[in-house]
């Protein structure tokens, strides 16, 4: 009997958390994304504080 529900048991319990485990994998995704971004963020940030703000007149 123990043979059976073990496995049952697993089974179960891998398909009921197979939610959380996707919502865990994309959380951490979208924060690995946004850390990722950042440099280029304050890279874009610095240029535009160097350059300035000119205005072509024509």
């Amino acid at each position: 009997m123990k043979k059976i529900l073990l496995p049952a048991a697993i089974l179960c319990s891998a398909l009921t958390l197979q939610g959380c485990v996707g919502l865990l994998i994309g959380a951490t995704t979208d924060a690995a994304i946004a850390v990722a971004k950042v440099p280029f963020k304050v890279g874009g940030a610095v240029i535009d504080v160097v350059t300035g703000d000119e205005d072509d007149e024509d």
